[in-house]
């Protein structure tokens, strides 16, 4: 069931989890606003934090079952092989995201809040880039170009939809 790589298997599919639950926060607003499916933006933040969960699986599957927590053979692959520093820096910037993710946090953050929460872009091209360059040294690079679509075009409709709102307003006021 899992194969001749069982850690493998667990980190890829982790992984893998990790990128659908990005693209599927990603995909919320600009599904609300182009469907108008409201209701939808009361599940973001819960995939945001099933995004956060999947990266955490991920990150301890790659230090305990692969590295077995030898910091000093960590050190070396981060330093030797970049798409694990961009793994690792996607996840740095996650933390502070799911570390804020409660009322409490945005109370308290006020308009800094949705500032900070822009990070999430950020995380989304370093996953990305993650995904293409493990798999680039496979000369595998499909599935990552697919991923990076998806992410290109929910990023796309979100700039689309801000340039639309700031055109629409000012089509009003020199009116």
């Amino acid at each position: 069931m899992l194969g001749a790589n069982p850690v493998e298997f667990v980190t890829r599919s982790t992984g893998t989890w990790t990128l659908v639950m990005l693209c599927a926060t990603l995909a919320v607003t600009p599904l609300r606003r182009l469907g108008g499916w409201n209701a939808l933006a009361r599940v973001r933040r819960m995939l945001g934090l099933f995004t956060f969960f999947y990266a955490c699986l991920h990150l301890t599957t790659y230090v305990w079952f692969d590295q077995w927590f030898d910091l000093i053979a960590m050190a070396r692959d981060i330093l030797k092989r970049p798409f694990i520093t961009v793994g690792m820096s996607a996840f740095a910037l996650m933390v502070p995201l799911a570390a804020t993710s409660t009322n409490a946090m945005m109370r308290r953050l006020g308009r800094r809040w949705s500032e900070l929460h822009r990070l999430v872009y950020a995380v989304a091209v370093l996953a990305i880039l993650h995904f293409w360059w493990h798999k680039a040294g496979k000369n595998d690079i499909l599935e990552p170009a697919i991923y990076g679509a998806v992410v290109a075009a929910l990023l796309g409709a979100r700039l689309w939809l801000r340039w639309r709102a700031a055109y629409a307003g000012r089509r009003r006021s020199s009116a």
